[in-house]
């Protein structure tokens, strides 16, 4: 199970990296129309997410996490270093690679209760980080492609 995993994973997660490959420092200030997420917030919130995905579900406990988006709950305007974003992002791809190498096959049938997912197995929670990094891969794409840079 555990190598499907890392296969699932892996694939899943290029709807997101493959965004960050003509990324420019320009975009990480768009915003769509209406919204308050710029482009970078967001490349910055799926990593937070994974980060801690890594370390709250599945068991990553060494890792010091600082996930500023959540802390912030609002795009501040402060995710404008383009190398910091994909360096931090990457980070995060990695940490949870790792942490989902370390799972025994056995371990994907085990449940995990948390306020955010309730009461899930980490097969199934994993499922969910997989949707949210999709999810928010989507909004980065539509940012990039029909965002503006705020005129101030």
């Amino acid at each position: 199970m555990t190598a499907l995993f890392i296969q699932t994973w892996r694939e899943s997660r290029t709807r997101f990296s493959n965004l960050l490959v003509g990324l420019t420092e320009a975009d990480l200030r768009k915003k769509l129309v209406n919204t308050s997420n710029s482009a970078g917030f967001l490349v910055r919130h799926i990593a937070d997410l994974e980060l801690l995905f890594a370390k709250n579900i599945l068991g990553q406990t060494d890792l010091n996490l600082n996930p500023k988006t959540l802390a912030a709950q609002r795009d501040t305007g402060e995710w404008t270093s383009l190398r910091e974003l994909l360096d931090y992002q990457l980070e995060a791809f990695n940490q949870l690679l790792i942490a989902i190498e370390k799972q025994s096959d056995q371990e994907w049938q085990q449940t995990i209760t948390t306020n955010e997912l309730g009461t899930k197995t980490k097969a199934e929670a994993l499922g969910r980080i997989m949707s949210h990094t999709a999810y928010h891969a989507g909004q980065l794409a539509l940012t990039i492609k029909y965002g503006v840079r705020p005129s101030h």
